[in-house]
């Protein structure tokens, strides 16, 4: 947030109704319109964590983030710009029976509209130009999603200034409070699985993340520098990867810098990826960083949906 710029995070909530996709727009007291569940970013928010409270907040739903959608931008009437990001959102029949949404002076109401309708009834053709963003997934088959997020672990100890095995570097005080500062955002995505390296800095860096979902972290030695860097780490590494395609569950995968291309590697050959520059962009993280893979979970072989790459919020 600046004096001239405003970001925001909003979600295209959707679900079938009797086969027909719908999705959730919201209408808004104070400005008399139709529109979609979003809102400015709090101070110390990443964009995502914005996006998934904003939706809890204006609908009463709790839901976990799907695939982005896309960026709009608008001058308010303060004559700042606005920025809005925008994710997919399923929303389950247990988040349905959990809402606690009730009226209010900022959201009168919330409909679900079948997509066709939605187009028409929205108040701002950018929020149209969204929802097609949506639909195109839709007609591709690809709505229902889960991500495989790839970690590189947080800032640790130079080896010039440690004594003792590579493996057991640990993080540094900047590295503890990236790892933490990570655990709001990549929670967006809520996974159910963490495979990390067995190296002392990588497991730290999940620790934060597998204390507040209650996960038992796998520790896996296809993901560490000691066996990439013996040259043998290759069919590990694929079939860590097919495991976690195949179960077709988000998860978190913290690995090493020098790991991280072979790893991004065989994400795309297990989906049918075409290889591209995007994927080498996807795997030059720095420390703490992390790249959000998004995959079919009706059609992994469909290829990468999209990915978007995260930083520590340090």
């Amino acid at each position: 947030m600046t004096d001239t710029v405003i970001y925001a995070g909003g979600a295209v909530c959707w679900r079938l109704i009797d086969d027909v996709p719908n999705i959730l727009v919201v209408h808004r007291a104070k400005y008399g319109d139709v529109t979609l569940p979003k809102g400015k970013v709090d101070p110390g928010e990443t964009i995502p964590q914005a996006a998934q409270r904003e939706v809890l907040e204006e609908t009463g739903l709790k839901v976990t983030l799907g695939v982005p959608l896309g960026v709009t931008n608008y001058v308010i009437s303060s004559g700042r710009e606005k920025f809005v990001h925008y994710w997919a959102a399923e929303v389950t029949e247990k988040a349905m029976h959990a809402s606690t949404f009730v009226p209010n002076d900022e959201i009168a109401a919330i409909e679900w509209v079948p997509l066709k309708r939605a187009r028409k009834y929205l108040s701002y053709e950018r929020d149209v130009e969204i929802i097609d963003q949506w639909a195109a997934l839709f007609r591709e088959g690809v709505t229902r999603t889960f991500a495989l997020i790839v970690l590189r672990h947080a800032k640790a100890m130079s080896r010039s200034g440690w004594d003792g095995k590579d493996a057991r570097r640990p993080l540094t005080k900047t590295g503890v409070r990236q790892a933490a500062s990570n655990v709001p955002t990549i929670a967006a995505w809520h996974p159910k699985r963490i495979v990390t390296s067995p190296a002392v800095r990588c497991v730290a860096t999940v620790a934060p993340l597998a204390a507040a979902y209650g996960i038992t972290p796998k520790r896996a030695d296809a993901l560490s520098q000691e066996q990439w860097e013996t040259g043998t780490a290759t069919t590990g590494i694929r079939e860590a990867i097919g495991k976690r395609v195949r179960v077709r569950k988000t998860a978190v995968l913290c690995s090493h810098g020098p790991v991280l291309p072979d790893m991004l590697r065989e994400i795309a050959l297990a989906t049918g990826t075409a290889m591209g520059s995007y994927i080498r962009d996807a795997a030059a993280l720095e420390v703490g960083e992390y790249s959000v893979v998004h995959l079919s979970s009706t059609n992994p072989a469909s290829g990468i949906i999209a990915i978007e790459t995260h930083s520590p919020r340090i």
